[in-house]
């Protein structure tokens, strides 16, 4: 993301892109990244309930953030987003809302792709814009399903990327 800086020897401000690093989760990431689920899960789900993010949540923090293969986006040393593996299947990409556009998304899914070859997820139909981002990043549709795996009537649409034959 564009990062404003003081040029030391010049009289003018400048506009610096931050590149986003990856490295992988630690336990000391745990609140920064449960904060950013949330965040970026107000943004993606409204259709969610306080009630039913905070159920979630709990799951993100005790399951998924300790059990999954997990890969922290940084820009300038603080985490902005997250990835969570399990095997080749995306648990779930979250990025700071305030961090929206600025590549961490992307290059979390690069790294996934380097790592995995082949990747899937499941993303849920109303969510739109994270629809979007994953069939510019080449994603295609493999199926749907009009339940989630809470049993509530959010339709799942269920994405595969595959390394093209060379």
């Amino acid at each position: 993301c564009p990062v404003l800086r003081a040029a030391p020897a010049l009289r003018y401000w400048r506009v610096m892109t931050a590149p986003t690093a990856i490295r992988p989760y630690g336990p000391e990431d745990s609140d920064r990244l449960l904060a950013i689920w949330l965040d970026a899960s107000r943004v993606g789900h409204p259709f969610f309930t306080e009630d039913q993010l905070r159920e979630q949540a709990r799951l993100v923090r005790d399951i998924y953030l300790p059990e999954a293969e997990n890969w922290v986006a940084t820009l300038e040393g603080e985490p902005v987003g997250f990835i969570g593996l399990i095997d080749n299947f995306v648990g779930g990409l979250f990025v700071d809302p305030a961090r929206h556009g600025c590549g961490s998304g992307r290059a979390l899914v690069e790294h996934a792709r380097r790592l995995k070859g082949m990747l899937e997820l499941e993303v849920y139909a109303r969510n739109s814009r994270a629809d979007g981002f994953y069939r510019h990043l080449g994603f295609r549709e493999i199926g749907r399903r009009a339940r989630d795996d809470n049993g509530l009537p959010f339709e799942v649409v269920h994405l595969r990327w595959e390394q093209p034959p060379s």
